[in-house]
């Protein structure tokens, strides 16, 4: 048995999807053929050379062993591991099926294989030690994970009973990105957990323009912060803050406090920051308050952060020293 990373879109626009339908699915756009009748590799590379005239060599080299290993390779009770594009989760679950093709399904959906998902909500990055998270920061959209004994450790933190496997390949390139925001928040929670991560909360809104009023530590009647612009805060909006640092995914409980407590102190809207993010349930009423109410979860905190972060307090940059840096990007396959 193995691991496999499994992407949902260069964007995370097919991760929904995924977790509706519980499966994975190879969205190679175009390539629509039934790919049970390919026996080798070489038939497979000549099939994709057709479908993609215009790719380079090494770009067919890249799609063929992603494929191949789709095709081939992957197993049933293997486990797949999808990180969380917008999200600072990575969900698991157990490949179910054989690889399966519907003629009649819309591009790029006619591949695909029945996957058990363990849990819509995936656990949070901060729950992952860092090298296995170095393991699952490839780039490639499918490959398997082979170092750290990456396996068995998922396994047991999923409670999956574990196999053996043999090892095919190793991914090739990795998400510095990805890796590099790891290990910012990793430092985050370190310095800022509690009513610290209020005080950067706070931080990154005064360096955006407003002026604030920071509840002290100790019961807060679900006022953390409060926010408006302009000099004296008086201008609109007048936005009611509430702030969880756990690494937990929260529901509605927490949302329905917050709307309830701008009802009671006349607030225009509403910011509720979930380091731990939260559960799809309110994530699929995004749309519903969305006058009203922004979620910020780690990785939209992070975004703030990084955009506001030479405005910020020194005080608050001289704990959370942080340094840009440019790297080459991967090529889109």
């Amino acid at each position: 048995m193995a691991l496999w990373l499994f992407r949902g879109g260069s964007q995370g626009e097919y991760e929904p999807k995924f977790l509706d339908e519980k499966r994975v699915f190879l969205t190679w756009d175009g390539l629509n053929d039934d790919l049970s009748q390919i026996r080798d590799r070489d038939s497979l590379r000549n099939l994709l050379e057709q479908r993609y005239p215009e790719a380079s060599r090494h770009s067919i080299g890249s799609h063929l062993g992603q494929v191949w290993s789709f095709l081939k390779f992957m197993q049933v009770r293997d486990l797949i591991a999808m990180p969380r594009k917008r999200k600072s989760t990575i969900v698991f679950g157990e490949i179910l099926g054989e690889y399966e093709y519907d003629p009649n399904a819309e591009n790029p959906f006619c591949h695909s294989r029945k996957v058990k998902w363990f849990n819509e909500d995936g656990l949070s990055r901060a729950k992952i030690d860092q090298d296995l998270l170095y393991s699952l920061g490839a780039s490639q959209t499918i490959c398997q994970i082979v170092k750290n004994d990456a396996e068995n450790r998922i396994r047991a933190m999923v409670s999956v009973a574990p196999g053996s496997h043999s090892i095919e390949e190793e991914q090739e390139s990795v998400d510095f990105v990805a890796l590099a925001r790891d290990q910012v928040a990793k430092e985050i929670i370190k310095k800022f957990k509690g009513h610290g991560m209020t005080r950067l909360v706070e931080a990154i809104l005064k360096a955006q323009g407003y002026t604030t009023f920071k509840s002290p530590e100790g019961p807060d009647k679900g006022i953390d912060i409060l926010a408006a612009p302009g000099h004296l805060g008086f201008a609109q909006p007048r936005i009611c803050v509430q702030v969880k640092s756990s690494d937990s995914p929260i529901g509605h409980q927490t949302l329905n406090e917050l709307i309830s407590v701008m009802q009671n102190i006349a607030a225009d809207q509403g910011l509720l920051v979930s380091w731990g993010g939260f559960r799809s349930s309110v994530e699929k009423e995004t749309a519903q308050h969305f006058f009203k109410v922004r979620l910020w979860d780690q990785d939209i905190m992070l975004d703030q952060l990084f955009s506001s972060y030479d405005n910020l307090d020194e005080d608050i940059r001289a704990e959370l020293p942080l340094k840009r840096f440019w790297v080459l990007a991967e090529p889109q396959e």
